[in-house]
């Protein structure tokens, strides 16, 4: 079963245009000539949800109910998680989630060398910058870990990620390579591994005042995650669907209405 890789959505292809980001995805020619933008932005997914063992604030994964998509929120869901919103609209990127899911799945008993060849084997040969997970999260350590190895086989790239699975990180934090940034994406199980180990992280926020008030950027095209040097934490606006009612509701509707 073959995994796909995405083309860059409409947030990550900001990359292609934010000037820091511009030296990672050109090519030098033999002759020494720099070619900008030939290489692309991809991302890999699986299903929200149900790849994240660590999610709590955010809980949310799409379900199959009486033969339809419907999302189902956490018992502790303040925020609802944006990709679980995309899945319960587009079947084809619910299907494209669940196919990757079920490939790795059956290639767990492989371990961390055998998951890293599956995705080496589909890895595209034109990526320079690969978001892993604009939706679900590493679901074991040798699936964690066999991202460290492809990063390793191709210091060309540049990989990052949100993660709530920070024991993960911080138990291989001495052997993560050079190229592959992780950020602690804040509510999870393990947030108080963040304030012990001073992770640089990302937050929701209900609106930009809020930010301010704690003191962080927005981000509004990932180049805090893609570029983050290890000491820098930002705020993302809370966006995708929110439970009818709720306080992130409201947020949500009061930034629409803003614009």
């Amino acid at each position: 079963m073959t995994l796909k890789f995405n083309p860059a959505n409409s947030k990550l292809a900001k990359l292609y245009k934010n000037r820091r980001t511009k030296r990672l995805l050109a090519m030098v020619t033999p002759s020494g000539k720099v070619l900008q933008n030939v290489l692309k932005v991809y991302s890999f997914d699986l299903p929200a949800g149900h790849s994240c063992p660590s999610a709590n604030l955010c809980k949310s994964r799409v379900d199959i109910i009486d033969g339809k998509r419907k999302i189902v929120d956490g018992s502790n869901t303040v925020f609802r998680c944006y990709a679980a919103s995309s899945e319960v609209r587009f079947p084809a990127i619910y299907n494209n989630r669940k196919l990757n899911f079920d490939a790795l799945r059956a290639v767990v008993s492989l371990g961390k060398e055998g998951i890293a060849r599956v995705i080496n084997h589909d890895l595209p040969s034109d990526a320079g910058i690969v978001r892993i997970h604009t939706s679900g999260d590493f679901f074991t350590r040798d699936y964690f870990r066999a991202w460290l190895i492809v990063a390793r086989q191709n210091p060309h790239i540049t990989f990052y990620a949100y993660t709530k699975q920070l024991k993960f990180w911080i138990d291989d934090m001495d052997s993560i390579p050079e190229n592959f940034r992780l950020t602690a994406s804040r509510g999870g199980t393990q947030d108080d591994l963040i304030d012990l180990h001073n992770l640089p992280e990302a937050r929701v926020v209900y609106s930009e005042s809020e930010a301010v008030e704690l003191g962080l950027e927005i981000d509004d095209d990932d180049s805090h995650a893609c570029l983050q040097d290890g000491s820098t934490s930002f705020g993302l606006l809370i966006h995708g669907t929110q439970p009818k009612g709720s306080e992130a509701g409201k947020a949500l509707q009061l930034l629409k209405s803003a614009k």
